[in-house]
């Protein structure tokens, strides 16, 4: 397992579009930075999930986990969700947050703002991806589409997965 650094970052970002859309400036060391598709307020003990502005795709042979920035943290914004993003996954991602600051104050956050570092990490054995049911989520036709023909490559089953993936579609 290791965790891949900025010149095999940008490698998979260029191949398989990891990240969509990509700005340069958001890669950080070993990272890349997502940013927040909506504004939001959370008040005092206020749950809400948080959608990134960018799409994530994890290639067959990488995971990917998330850290928050310590901005937020130190705001006393707590993080809720697993801190995984599995294999073959596409789709914004949902971060699931509570406001728990000391002074219970809301807590805004803007649109665009940099949020959560995403690392990739590679994985060993046969690719195993992504079924569950938030696969393409908060993605538009449009960026499915895109996706198709990259899924089409990495995975030889394509025609198989896609049956479970797009069974709602139908």
């Amino acid at each position: 397992m290791c965790i891949l650094g900025k010149d095999k970052l940008m490698e998979l970002i260029e191949k398989y579009k990891i990240i969509y859309p990509f700005d340069y400036n958001l890669l950080d060391g070993d990272s890349y930075v997502l940013t927040v598709k909506e504004e939001t307020t959370l008040h005092y003990l206020e749950h809400k999930n948080l959608i990134s502005y960018e799409v994530v795709f994890t290639p067959p042979n990488y995971v990917a986990h998330l850290t928050a920035k310590s901005k937020y943290g130190r705001r006393g914004l707590s993080f809720l969700n697993a801190a995984k993003v599995h294999s073959g996954f596409i789709g914004r991602l949902a971060l699931e947050l509570v406001n728990l600051s000391n002074d219970r104050q809301p807590i805004n956050i803007k649109r665009g703002d940099p949020f959560m570092h995403i690392e990739f990490v590679t994985r060993e054995g046969e690719p195993s991806p992504y079924m569950g049911q938030y696969q393409f989520q908060y993605v538009t036709e449009d960026e499915k589409k895109m996706y198709i023909p990259i899924l089409k490559k990495v995975f030889p089953n394509f025609d198989e997965l896609a049956k479970i993936w797009f069974k709602s579609e139908k």
